[in-house]
């Protein structure tokens, strides 16, 4: 939840479950929900949205201190942490609700969402960006059993094969912004 002390923005970079798990151990954040935005039904489910068919996108609110780490530190983990050339796919994860976004909050968060877009994204990607950058809308937050899945159930196969390659590769390229 945000306070005077911290912002949110809320990311779409593939299953929420990765972007959770990377976000999480981050300094300054100090919490990450997962969830869902961007869709035309209201209190999605997570099998309606896996359906592909509500529009939502699976999307992780990252709350943070910007005193300790700035929305453009957050960005550059994210545009290196998921591809954001594929368009709705991640991986093996495929469909809109995997699609890349940036959901702002305000003007300043947009500005600093684009500039980013443009300037860091190119210095990563060779390909086009087709990350969307768009307003924030409803937000609603996902399951209970989506909280703290990768730390709950590292060894699930999708966790094991997926996340675990995708977090041990975060944790080497950005160790000085680590909590531990």
């Amino acid at each position: 939840m945000a306070n005077e002390n911290t912002a949110s923005i809320v990311l779409g970079a593939g299953c929420f479950w990765c972007v959770e798990a990377v976000f999480q151990e981050l300094k300054g954040v100090t919490s990450v929900d997962s969830g869902y935005t961007g869709g035309h039904t209201k209190n999605p489910k997570y099998k309606e949205v896996c359906s592909g068919k509500t529009g939502h996108n699976e999307v992780a609110k990252i709350t943070f201190d910007p005193s300790v780490i700035s929305l453009e530190q957050l960005l550059q983990v994210f545009w290196a942490t998921h591809d954001p050339t594929t368009l709705n796919r991640q991986g093996y994860d495929v469909g809109t609700q995997y699609r890349s976004g940036i959901y702002y909050a305000n003007e300043e968060q947009q500005a600093i969402a684009i500039k980013s877009k443009a300037e860091m994204a190119p210095q990563i990607w060779e390909d086009p960006i087709v990350t969307e950058i768009e307003p924030l809308g409803d937000f609603y937050e996902a399951e209970d059993y989506h909280k703290d899945y990768y730390t709950l159930n590292p060894n699930y196969g999708y966790c094991r094969a997926i996340i675990t390659p995708k977090v041990n590769k975060f944790r080497k390229q950005f160790r000085e912004q680590l909590k531990k």
